[in-house]
């Protein structure tokens, strides 16, 4: 069956198309994705501006029109982050569904975290045994760990890397004193709950997903994307932690024109940066192993699941 997950994240809206079948890997069908910046779009009360519902309503409309023309049977579609957290988020869902018909369903940072799991398990397999995920957004950063498909603990801490640099990268980047209490707040948000997740021994697979973290592989020497989804990523903890003084001395220019990086993320590659390293850090880890699924392909597996549940 063809199947449409419509994900409205901090950063990107994104229309994925596959083509799914019980017992098979999900084949992508076809890809639409806009720069919407949603995290960005906050007032200073945390409402998303007139502009930033605007862009998500034509958005969300075209993504529906796109559905349609290729011949979704079903379009799921959520939003994270940015929306789950802001101020007026009925208000936003209700102009949405107002002008195109669509009732996006908000993804709470747990069950987003849970859906994350579910996919780098069935990617892995059972042979990684106990798995840690982390994945970087925009808004929020989601930490996942268990032994079966299911995770033991799951989380979410406002460390995304949009919701950083707003906060702390309007200027450019933050400088020595700033800096270091910055990357104090991110170290002790993530390091609150690491026990959960560590109260039963290390993991025996850490892995990272989200662009964010693909980026920053990408930047530390992993291969590029046109080497095809099959060959092993590594973000290695002493590469990035050498990269970081780097990349906090380069322009958003400079930056872009790394390998790996997209114009419009390039801002906050040094915010996402920090937390990556925080993370390695924190839970003692020598390098993440990058996964190309991620929560759009846990919400289509989830769904085959109740599909089969049912016959």
């Amino acid at each position: 069956m063809r199947l449409g997950v419509l994900d409205i994240g901090s950063n990107t809206g994104h229309l994925l198309v596959v083509d799914a079948y019980r017992g098979a890997a999900p084949m992508p069908a076809s890809s639409y994705k806009e720069p919407l910046r949603l995290a960005e779009h906050l007032e200073k009360d945390g409402t998303v501006n007139e502009a930033g519902v605007e862009a998500l309503t034509e958005f969300v409309g075209h993504a529906l029109e796109l559905a349609e023309d290729k011949g979704c049977e079903e379009v799921f579609s959520f939003a994270t982050s940015a929306v789950r957290d802001a101020g007026n988020s009925d208000e936003v869902l209700a102009h949405v569904r107002d002008r195109t018909g669509v009732e996006l369903k908000v993804l709470p940072g747990e069950a987003e975290a849970r859906l994350t799991f579910l996919a780098v398990r069935r990617w892995f397999g059972w042979s990684s045994g106990r798995l840690a995920v982390f994945d970087i957004g925009g808004g929020s950063l989601e930490v996942a760990g268990g032994d079966d498909e299911s995770p033991d603990v799951a989380w979410s801490l406002p460390l995304g890397a949009g919701r950083l640099t707003r906060e702390h990268f309007a200027d450019g980047p933050p400088r020595d004193e700033a800096l270091r209490r910055l990357r104090r707040q991110i170290r002790t948000e993530i390091a609150h709950d690491a026990g959960t997740l560590l109260r039963r021994g290390a993991p025996d697979h850490a892995v990272a997903t989200s662009k964010t973290f693909r980026s920053l592989a990408r930047i530390c020497g992993a291969p590029p994307s046109s080497d095809g989804l099959l060959v092993r990523r590594i973000l290695p903890a002493a590469a990035l932690d050498e990269w970081i003084p780097k990349l906090l001395a380069m322009s958003h220019a400079e930056i872009a024109g790394l390998p790996g990086i997209s114009a419009n993320r390039a801002h906050q590659v040094v915010a996402g940066a920090l937390v990556a390293s925080a993370v390695l850090d924190i839970f003692d880890l020598e390098e993440l192993e990058i996964c190309p699924w991620a929560l759009r392909e846990g919400v289509i597996l989830d769904r085959l699941d109740q599909l089969s549940a049912f016959g």
